[in-house]
């Protein structure tokens, strides 16, 4: 009896010092809990973003890859990859061997900075270390391997602080979490491995070397995905980083599963409406961070789908990380360079309604778009986070197909459909398919030579956008559903953006009407509202409010007086 009540209490105390562990790991620092997000970088609006290493050398991925990511190319076994740097650098050409070739010739921080000054941004983010490990200071944990006893013998991470604080700018680091080259521990090779000295040895103090040096005002940090937090001591680090530097201080949300904390950045997005958190959609200006040199042009946005893109994010209340790829001598390509211009240039005559700007009710006036006449042979496509075509949205997009199949052989058939986000697929008017529902094959038994209808409505709303549908049976194997499928296309286009700033209202227009500009607003203004048009301010221009809408009179502005080019802004005093 006594041994058993010893053994209760055993128990007992155990299961105490258990809960209380668990208890204290769960307890997050004041700072994930209280800290508030500094005001400057939700007025900020548009920073730049500046991918920049050894993969600059390459400069080169499939045309819907990220360029950066050369090295992992080689080590997954990324045939076109492999032969692309066995053909240019010679068969035993390894990826280390790019530090010994890297000059950077043509790079001038000062030059990048007022270039990025020009652009209107506000804050730049600058790659100190990518995936790859190859540091762009002179790191003591990574010798032999960074940029100032390598290649270029330049420190580009002091070098660029100094230039873009000296134009007042706010400077950040991307920072990566992981490397794949790091013999304590390789990010998606060493899965068996545990990443605790990795963590202690190598992450922790460079981190706390990189935070003491640069004080940065911003860090990004990345490659967290496959691990939790509390692998990488992120509340630690964010802690120390924070300490460092103080109330100027902004992590992003990359910091390991269960960290939540940090702005967001969504990546080749729309954006995001109505989050609690600040927020920046981050991208390139073609398909890829890094200079992928096998993009065309029709990967890069133009001046005109730039600056209307920027406007829906701010209106999101949100804004936009731009990315720049630099060219392995240091040179920002030039028509990347009057990206930045074009952007600037707007900025310079609209910046009211956008620094510091909040959203209004509602980010923006829509009209529905559709494309028909296409036709596809096939369906099986991966546009990873891009539009299916010219002007259709890169989220919140619908496609449907409709075609007649004609099998071969009198058999039962298994049709499949993978997509993202899902896709609804009927045949004869019977809905077979639902992916949404995870519903993603159908066995049915088809006559040789009849006629089958079909219909595939596909929807995607953010991020990656795929779909394939494919058919097979005993005596074909598995393969595309071949036919003339007739495709069309459905979205939403903002016409009009909203602003809020100072109490005014903005309204940003992606036309000018010949007569009038109709905006939906359920406030009726105050009679004695002002409004005018940003391009010429001086001009007090007339409107009417009737049943919901205010109707401002456009046919008063002349062709001399427009100044902007993609949008055009009237600021509605006191609304």
């Amino acid at each position: 009896m006594k041994r058993n009540l010893h053994i209760t209490i055993l128990a007992f105390i155990i299961s105490l010092l258990v809960s209380i562990s668990i208890f204290s790991q769960d307890k997050r620092p004041d700072f994930i809990e209280s800290r508030e997000y500094p005001q400057w970088f939700s007025d900020a609006k548009l920073g730049i973003f500046i991918h920049y290493g050894l993969y600059s050398i390459p400069s080169w991925s499939g045309k819907e890859q990220y360029a950066e990511w050369f090295y992992k190319g080689l080590i997954s076994g990324d045939t076109a990859r492999i032969e692309f740097q066995k053909k240019i650098f010679g068969e035993n050409f390894k990826y280390e061997d790019y530090k010994d070739i890297f000059k950077a010739e043509l790079f001038n921080a000062q030059e990048w900075a007022q270039l990025f000054k020009k652009s209107g941004a506000k804050y730049i983010l600058f790659t100190s270390k990518h995936h790859d490990g190859y540091c762009m200071w002179n790191s003591k944990y990574a010798k032999g391997w960074n940029s100032v006893e390598t290649g270029p013998r330049i420190d580009f991470c002091q070098e660029l602080t100094d230039a873009v604080r000296g134009e007042g700018m706010e400077m950040g680091l991307y920072y990566s979490l992981t490397e794949w080259t790091n013999p304590l521990y390789r990010w998606t090779v060493d899965t068996n491995l545990t990443i605790e000295r990795y963590r202690k040895e190598h992450l922790i103090p460079q981190f706390k070397e990189l935070v003491d040096r640069f004080k940065p005002s911003i860090i990004f940090s990345d490659g967290d995905w496959d691990h939790n937090h509390n692998d990488f001591s992120s509340d630690d680090l964010v802690g120390y980083y924070y300490k460092t530097v103080g109330k100027k201080a902004i992590v992003n949300n990359r910091w390991g599963k269960g960290f939540n904390h940090g702005y967001l950045t969504p990546e080749y997005s729309a954006g995001i409406i109505e989050s609690g958190q600040p927020w920046s959609e981050c991208r390139g200006i073609g398909r890829s961070f890094g200079l992928n040199r096998n993009e065309d042009l029709e990967s890069y946005k133009s001046s005109d789908e730039l600056i209307k893109h920027f406007v829906q994010l701010v209106a999101g209340g949100g804004g936009l990380t731009l990315n720049v790829g630099p060219s392995a001598d240091g040179q920002i390509p030039l028509l990347q360079q009057e990206r930045l211009l074009d952007l600037g240039a707007w900025l310079n005559i609209n910046k009211e309604a956008i620094y510091g700007s909040q959203p209004y009710l509602k980010p923006y006036d829509e009209k529905e778009s559709t494309a028909t006449g296409f036709f596809d042979s096939i369906i099986d496509f991966n546009w990873v986070r891009n539009s299916p075509m010219k002007h259709v949205t890169e989220d919140n997009f619908k496609v449907k197909w409709e075609g007649e199949i004609v099998p071969k052989f009198s058999e039962k058939y298994t049709i499949s459909c993978q997509a993202d986000d899902y896709a609804i697929v009927y045949l004869n008017d019977k809905l077979i398919i639902d992916t949404r529902n995870k519903i993603n094959s159908y066995d049915v038994t088809l006559k040789k030579g009849e006629k089958y209808s079909m219909i595939i409505d596909y929807v995607e709303t953010d991020l990656e956008a795929s779909i394939s549908l494919n058919w097979q049976s005993k005596s074909q194997k598995k393969q595309p559903i071949k036919t003339n499928w007739e495709t069309s296309y459905k979205w939403n286009t903002p016409y009009v953006c909203y602003t809020k700033n100072n109490n005014n209202l903005y309204a940003i227009s992606f036309l000018i009407p010949k007569d009038n500009l109709i905006l939906k607003l359920k406030t009726s203004p105050k009679q004695n509202m002002k409004i005018t048009f940003l391009d010429s301010p001086q001009i007090e221009i007339p409107w009417q409010y009737k049943n919901g809408e205010l109707l401002i009179n456009t046919s008063t502005i002349h062709y001399s007086d427009v100044k902007s080019k993609s949008a055009y802004v009237f600021k509605l005093e006191g609304y």
